[in-house]
């Protein structure tokens, strides 16, 4: 990296001096977030934000993969960061060797950041996910080695709810068959097997923010709601959370999944849970391809227990578009393209220019809050904290950030380097086998500076030494 831009700061003895030091990946630019009518009138009287400088901004390089939104690009061009934007996800070897000269990268659903390719992101500090889900990325590791992960758990609920809505209607009349057979010529008007949804019930896996969203507009339509969830949620409307998921296989009319994926959900529903399902009830899954065995819903169609499924997610999701959806990508494809009554959906959910267009601004405010000031409010793998922005008022003011392994006397050593200087406020916060710790140091000059990231550096405990100022 190259040095830090020359900027003026005053010693104890109020002597100029020449800030040349870069001991950090930080960028100049300070980045502000929208802020409510209410709360600008309250900031017109007080200081403007001190924007910190620890280096030039040109010097941030950014990749962002799989044609991240352009809101969320511009928002890291607008900051001065160098921004290499792809459309597609890339091959391991590829992603390792770009990889291992950037400071910020963004993803979505089909790049996977495993320790192998991580361990090769020497200058990383903090990844953003383009998405809700985040077992794409190895968050432990990324922990450890000092990298925040970033995600967008609420802009693209609204997307998601409609799109079940969609099929919960289409399935109930069979509308891809329909369609699909009049693009062939063939006119086939029946109503057997057909039905409204009003009065029918909903059985909602997974109550959170895209399932409370379907609950209130199934009930709408005439649904009634049910839901299971590992936790005791508020309902929404008159929805009714049930004690087991086979209460719930039992008790709906169309089942659709929101679950994350991890160990629990692997198979989630498989042959004994479409057991349970009523005969000639539907499935829906738009969460994450391990959560349905594929073969046990084959099985389930076929002899008619199960009447109508909608699948946008797969176990194995080819890295871009093209005919690639086939059994060398799963071996059950064809068998899976061969049913009746069955709409399959490229994993579009959250496609939808508004819930795109919102997550790159969520994701790329919040990859831009942290680069220029350290906070890591919404981070999924390192603890909340954050301090008020340093002001115009405060120009001899710097910010440390020491991401530390979580093991005991590790503050008192932090305190003993920062116990020599003016600590005007500090936050700390612990998280597993990982903790965070944000200070602000007033009075302070280029050899204060040094000695404060040095002393730091040669701490034991220490993941990452961050100085911002």
């Amino acid at each position: 990296m190259s040095a830090a831009q020359n900027i003026p700061i005053r010693n104890r003895d109020d002597s100029a001096v020449t800030n040349s030091f870069d001991p950090s990946t930080s960028p100049t630019a300070t980045f502000t977030s929208p802020s409510s009518s209410f709360s600008h009138r309250a900031s017109q009287s007080a200081a403007s934000a001190k924007q910190l400088k620890p280096f030039n901004t040109q010097d941030v390089k950014v990749l962002l993969l799989e044609n991240i939104n352009v809101t969320g690009q511009d928002i890291l061009r607008q900051q001065g960061y160098q921004v290499e934007a792809l459309k597609s996800s890339l091959p391991e070897d590829q992603l390792i060797e770009k990889i291992k000269d950037v400071h910020v990268i963004g993803i979505r659903s089909k790049t996977k950041l495993t320790p192998k390719v991580l361990e090769h992101a020497k200058n990383l500090i903090v990844i953003g996910c383009f998405c809700i889900g985040t077992n794409q990325v190895d968050l432990n590791y990324a922990a450890n080695a000092g990298i925040a992960v970033f995600n967008s758990p609420f802009s693209n609920s609204r997307s998601v709810a409609e799109l079940v809505i969609s099929e919960i209607i289409a399935l109930a009349r069979q509308l891809a068959d329909r369609s699909m057979e009049l693009h062939k010529g063939i006119w086939n008007k029946v109503s057997a097997g057909c039905w409204e949804v009003r009065g029918k019930t909903l059985g909602i896996v997974g109550y959170g923010h895209i399932g409370n969203q379907l609950s209130v507009l199934a009930e709408a339509m005439g649904m009634s709601v049910i839901y299971y969830d590992v936790v005791n949620l508020m309902s929404m409307g008159t929805a009714k959370q049930v004690p087991t998921l086979k209460a719930l296989l039992e008790g709906a009319d169309f089942v659709t999944l929101h679950v994350p994926e991890i160990p629990e959900t692997q198979n989630m529903i498989s042959t004994e849970q479409f057991g349970y399902m009523r005969k000639g009830s539907y499935l829906i899954n738009a969460s994450r391809g391990t959560v349905v065995d594929i073969p046990a819903l084959v099985e389930a169609m076929r002899s008619g227990k199960i009447a109508g499924a909608a699948i946008d997610v797969y176990p194995n999701e080819p890295a871009g578009n093209g005919e690639y959806f086939n059994k060398e990508l799963n071996t059950w494809a064809e068998d899976l393209r061969s049913l009746k009554n069955l709409i399959l959906t490229p994993h579009i959910g959250g496609s939808t220019e508004e819930a795109q267009s919102a997550i790159g601004v969520e994701v790329a405010e919040a990859l831009a809050k942290y680069v220029n000031e350290g906070s890591t409010v919404g981070a999924v793998n390192m603890p909340e904290v954050n301090l008020r922005s340093l002001t115009a008022d405060e120009p001899n003011h710097v910010r440390i950030i020491y991401i530390h392994k979580n093991v005991p006397g590790v503050l008192r050593r932090v305190n003993e380097v920062l116990g020599e200087h003016n600590v005007d406020k500090q936050m700390t916060d612990s998280r597993g086998d990982v903790a965070y710790l944000m200070a602000d140091i007033s009075n302070v000059n280029q050899r204060d500076i040094s000695s404060l990231y040095n002393s730091l550096e040669d701490l034991g405990s220490r993941v990452r030494t961050r100085v911002l100022y």
